[in-house]
């Protein structure tokens, strides 16, 4: 009997989903599974998954073509699913898988409230790369480069390698806690290699591609929240006026207007920002929309136009990939890059991977990063990198 034709389904979420749709979805990751959960949707792909090849043709030609193959093999709306690294020449993670299940958006099953068990008590081993006062160095070299002329903006980055003795950290186990910890998001389990897990939890929609309409939501600027709700207010008004953090964000707008401009027929760009909250973080952020110009772009053609953003990177960009490539004694891989989906028709979802950890041989190595201009505190730089970590920290039971 030949094989059954790949079945993939990336439909927009049921008026009124079951309950426990998006959370069985959840339940039933299992390490080697691709998952996404978004705000319009959960997906999981399990089983097999043909890789978009790397053959040196832009992205965004090669997906068209393994989206075009597989329908061409009998999937009514194949998908492709994965990640790209922060060097997008790096080679991607993407694949089409054979079957790829749908459903509704975490945030709108009420069982995603239920409390997820807790962390073990381990004795957690977390090595700060580079150390804290290191990465405080860096950010103030960063700032006198900057006032020099050499750049505006340049996002530097640290890692926490987190492990401990005898413990194998379980994807499937940190994807749940990570869903419940703030299911609004953007939470994701994706395989990036043999054995390396990328998962995460990120607030930063890169683009998404609806029919004719394209929306993109830069975060730039932001603040720790603070547990005291009357200090929380203020850190949230103070970030509002915060001339540094609105320059910032300024900047990011900026270009994100100017590479989807070429894109589209209109463009939607508020004048001054809004405030997102995370479970750990105040973040300016603006909603920009467009309607497509030519109903063949994708979302992933925007993707790629877009990325990187100053908001992961800097500006100008080849100054401050420069910056990053002197100061950060690591490579970021996957870290702030973009991960999500397209269908066939082209729409899909590209988000930044941010507030994410590679799980590999039994180790976590967790990243995050801050946007330094030449008016940053190097000091206040290094404990927003300390509080963005926060989020993958609670997940594991461990602490800084």
């Amino acid at each position: 009997m030949p094989p059954a034709p790949p079945v993939s389904a990336a439909a927009d979420a049921p008026d009124h989903p079951a309950v426990g749709a998006a959370t069985a979805l959840l339940g039933a990751y299992r390490p080697g599974d691709r998952f996404l959960a978004t705000p319009t949707r959960t997906l999981l792909a399990q089983g097999p998954a043909t890789a978009v090849p790397d053959d040196g043709t832009p992205l965004p030609d090669r997906v068209r073509a393994a989206l075009d193959r597989a329908r061409r093999a009998g999937s009514a709306r194949p998908v492709v699913l994965g990640a790209v690294p922060f060097d997008s020449t790096a080679p991607a993670a993407l694949a089409v898988p054979r079957e790829v299940r749908t459903g509704p958006p975490l945030r709108a099953d009420p069982l995603v409230t239920l409390p997820a068990d807790p962390p073990e008590a381990l004795d957690w081993k977390v090595v700060e790369v580079p150390a804290p006062e290191q990465y405080a160095r860096a950010a103030a070299e960063a700032v006198a480069r900057m006032t020099a002329g050499e750049a505006q903006k340049v996002v530097l980055a640290r890692t926490l390698e987190v492990s401990a003795p005898g413990h194998e950290p379980d994807p499937a186990v940190l994807l749940g806690r990570l869903a419940r910890f703030d299911p609004a998001g953007y939470t994701f389990a994706l395989p990036v290699g043999p054995g390396r897990t990328l998962l995460g939890a990120s607030p930063e929609l890169l683009v998404a591609r609806r029919g004719g309409r394209l929306v993109a939501n830069p975060l730039a600027g932001s603040t720790p929240r603070a547990a005291d709700l009357a200090e929380d207010v203020r850190r949230a008004a103070a970030l509002l006026e915060s001339a540094k953090d609105l320059h910032e964000h300024a900047v990011v707008v900026e270009q994100v207007r100017g590479a989807m401009a070429p894109y589209c027929s209109s463009l939607e760009v508020p004048a001054r920002p809004a405030l997102v909250r995370t479970a750990t973080m105040w973040h300016l952020s603006t909603t920009v929309t467009g309607t497509l110009a030519d109903p063949g772009t994708t979302s992933l053609d925007v993707a790629a136009a877009l990325h990187p953003t100053p908001a992961v990177c800097g500006t100008p960009t080849a100054a401050a990939r420069r910056m990053i490539g002197d100061v950060e004694p690591f490579d970021r891989g996957f870290y702030t890059g973009m991960l999500g989906w397209q269908d066939s028709s082209g729409d899909g979802e590209w988000v930044v991977t941010l507030r994410c950890a590679e799980a590999v041989d039994g180790l976590l190595r967790l990243y995050a990063g801050a946007g330094v201009v030449p008016a940053s505190d190097p000091l206040a730089e290094t404990a927003e990198t300390a509080a963005k970590f926060r989020t993958f920290l609670s997940a594991v039971g461990a602490s800084l």
